[in-house]
């Protein structure tokens, strides 16, 4: 892979996969307009890698607080604030590990086509819009419950289909529970950590057993350019979500959204 090539899809990766952007559709169609080959798996693994090291460096202090929070409610029965969002963080990513163990194939197979990405990029950027504009926005990610947490994973589930936006979708759940937009960015960006690790994980273990090879120039291009591109995205997002809202990123999915029907229709 040419360098440019790695660094230009490595900061769509790491601006997509935290803006609720949707970061599969613009994998998908980046390459497809500016006429390169399928990155293949292995700089998949390396994105997916990068992004995870962001939103670790990123979360590093809340997530030491809640890893030792949630060993101390397990082995001690000490629960806390930290332990109870450490939890729902795990019980969010359940429906999610399902959803892509039972229908991963058929997603692959049937729903990787530019139509179906503009689709998904207008309904969900909508409805995003939707519960930006009718949300309560008063609670915190620490008001959030099992019940909640369950929604929020179910919500996460849909982003399996290209075009919908992991955090976007999960963004949009948390503000129609009642969250503010930047407690459910948070509670989004939590949520990302075992997310991306099972889909990084999923990719890798597809990779050994496809066989293929490794272009190790890169796949070192893909996590060193995404993990710092994620991690300007997360404080870009954390910063201004409050005073802009989501409605620029709507309109942006909206308009991309136009740009693939008047291109593939």
């Amino acid at each position: 892979m040419d360098p440019i090539q790695a660094i230009v899809l490595a900061i769509v990766q790491g601006l997509s996969e935290f803006l609720p952007i949707s970061s599969s559709g613009h994998l998908i169609l980046v390459p497809h307009f500016l006429g390169w080959e399928d990155q293949g798996l292995a700089f998949d693994v390396a994105v997916h890698l990068g992004t995870l090291v962001a939103v670790l460096a990123y979360f590093r202090r809340p997530l030491t607080a809640m890893t030792q929070s949630w060993f101390a409610s397990v082995f001690g029965g000490k629960h806390d604030e930290n332990s109870r969002l450490a939890w729902c963080v795990i019980l969010g990513t359940v429906p999610v590990g399902l959803v892509g163990l039972l229908f991963s194939g058929f997603i692959e197979e049937h729903l990787r086509n530019p139509l179906f990405v503009a689709g998904t990029l207008s309904f969900f950027g909508i409805l995003m819009w939707l519960a930006d504009r009718l949300g309560k926005q008063e609670k915190d990610e620490y008001s959030v419950g099992w019940k909640q947490a369950l929604v929020i994973g179910c919500a996460q589930a849909l982003a399996l289909m290209p075009g919908t936006s992991r955090s976007g979708i999960t963004i949009t759940a948390g503000l129609a529970l009642g969250l503010t937009r930047s407690a459910a960015a948070r509670f989004s960006f939590l949520l990302a950590v075992p997310g991306i690790a099972m889909a990084g994980a999923y990719e890798g273990l597809k990779l050994l057993s496809s066989g293929e090879g490794a272009d190790w120039n890169a796949m070192a291009i893909g996590i060193v350019v995404s993990a710092i591109t994620g991690y300007a995205c997360i404080a870009f997002l954390l910063k201004v979500i409050e005073k802009i809202g989501l409605l620029p990123f709507t309109l942006y999915r909206l308009l991309i959204a136009g740009v693939i029907v008047a291109h593939f229709a």
